[in-house]
């Protein structure tokens, strides 16, 4: 083949589209607890601090992976991170399908949170390689437009799954997806296009060999740049209160406070994760047509940090404004997405990889801490009410453990307004800030 042509965009469609299914899958089994909330808390014999541990045990290994995952994305190659995630994510389902009590689920969910982390930055890495350099904050939309659809899938497709089949065949069923998913990379995707013959959209850097001594290096090079330090804060604000409360309170919250099924409570969630990818695909794409960053997050987080005061906290507000609301905060948290470009753009493009794992990491981190922050608000608050063995928080609970969810969205509000515009130009040379 000539290496002076760029890949066929169906070649690099794929190698994207693969990575990008197992983030469907990641996303899937983020927000699946929030779905099971009473079959866990029953068969486990869990209240809500037990519950938020368990779905934060993802958050966990999630986070500790992403460092490492963005340096080993640029010295180690996405495809060994990508392959390796999905057999190794299939092993923790298997465990959390087969757990009889909670420590064996938690150390299941924690293998899942480790495995599907590689997912984002990896995938990212790839877009380097096999993209223009334009696309750049379109496919990270795009890319998290395939892991909302994967959260979607957790909302009333995997309530009618557990309803007829049980919680534990449906996750035995996704076990076996994930296997096939990784035998496919390993055996489809490349990471970079010179591997088939065909030339990388990537600009031509000395790669190092990777150390520890590399590792430490590369981290605190990128720590020194005052805009990743402040777009860490950002991702916590933006993306930390979603996934709390999509992936785990929204569920029980909108049953309390609205007397909502379980099945129209997962559709309104459902619809938040819905406009939160729409927005990331618009805005993102938005952003590098108008070649600007910060205003567009700021923007985001606003409206955002407006929106949820009323969804949480006022009485009962006719459906028609509720779904409303939702809709204009999934839409100003995909803000949230720009976020990848505007790192990258902040350092220089060798360390793509880590600063989009550094960025990630602060985004989890907020779900991290409000999961069971709130869990354990909503403890501290509860009046002894059970049913069928499954604790009952009441409004007043609830809107007490919401109250981090909102200092968290104000952080996002102060720190990108202390951000640094880049106008989509990649920093070639650190800047004096940095010494």
């Amino acid at each position: 083949m000539d290496r002076g042509k760029y890949p066929p965009a169906s070649l690099a469609w794929l190698v994207w589209g693969l990575g990008a299914a197992f983030y469907f899958a990641g996303f899937y089994h983020r927000v699946a607890p929030a779905i099971m909330t009473e079959q866990l808390m029953a068969e486990f014999r869990i209240g809500a601090t037990g519950l938020g541990n368990f779905s934060a045990f993802y958050f966990y290994s999630y986070i500790l992976m992403q460092i490492p995952t963005g340096i080993l994305a640029d010295y180690w190659g996405p495809r060994k991170l990508l392959t390796a995630g999905a057999f190794i994510a299939a092993v923790g389902t298997l465990l959390f399908a087969s757990a009889s009590s909670i420590m064996p689920a938690n150390l299941g969910r924690f293998l899942i949170g480790g495995a599907v982390g590689v997912a984002y930055v990896a995938i990212l890495r790839l877009a380097t390689c096999w993209f223009k350099p334009r696309f750049y904050a379109t496919l990270s939309g795009l890319t998290l437009f395939c892991g909302v659809s994967g959260a979607v899938s957790a909302g009333i497709p995997l309530h009618v799954l557990v309803t007829r089949l049980g919680w534990r065949p449906t996750m035995f069923a996704a076990a076996v997806v994930l296997f096939l998913l990784g035998t496919a990379i390993w055996l489809i995707v490349r990471n970079d296009p010179s591997e088939r013959g065909y030339r990388s959209f990537a600009i031509p850097e000395p790669r190092p060999v990777f150390s520890p001594a590399m590792l430490r290096r590369d981290l605190l090079t990128v720590l020194r740049y005052p805009n990743i330090r402040l777009l860490f804060l950002v991702g916590c604000g933006l993306t930390g209160p979603v996934i709390t409360f999509t992936g785990l309170w929204g569920v029980p919250f909108f049953t309390t406070h609205y007397g909502m099924t379980i099945a129209t409570s997962s559709a309104v969630t459902s619809t938040l994760l819905i406009f939160y990818a729409i927005g990331a695909t618009l805005l993102g794409s938005l952003s590098d047509r108008i070649r600007l960053r910060k205003p567009i997050m700021f923007a985001g987080s606003v409206v955002a940090l407006l929106c949820w005061i009323p969804i949480l906290f006022f009485p009962k507000l006719p459906l028609w404004l509720l779904v409303s609301l939702v809709i204009l905060v999934g839409l100003a948290c995909g803000s949230v997405t720009i976020g990848f470009a505007f790192a990258k753009e902040s350092v220089p493009s060798r360390f793509a990889g880590t600063v989009s794992g550094m960025y990630n990491t602060g985004s989890m981190i907020g779900a991290m801490i409000l999961q069971p922050v709130i869990g354990w608000i909503l403890d501290l608050s509860w009046r002894g009410t059970l049913v069928g063995g499954v604790r009952i928080y009441d409004l007043a609970a609830y809107r007490s453990s919401f109250l981090p969810l909102i200092a968290f969205a104000i952080v996002s509000v102060l720190a990108v307004g202390f951000t640094a515009e880049t106008h989509c130009r990649q920093t070639t040379m650190p800047d004096k800030s940095s010494r």
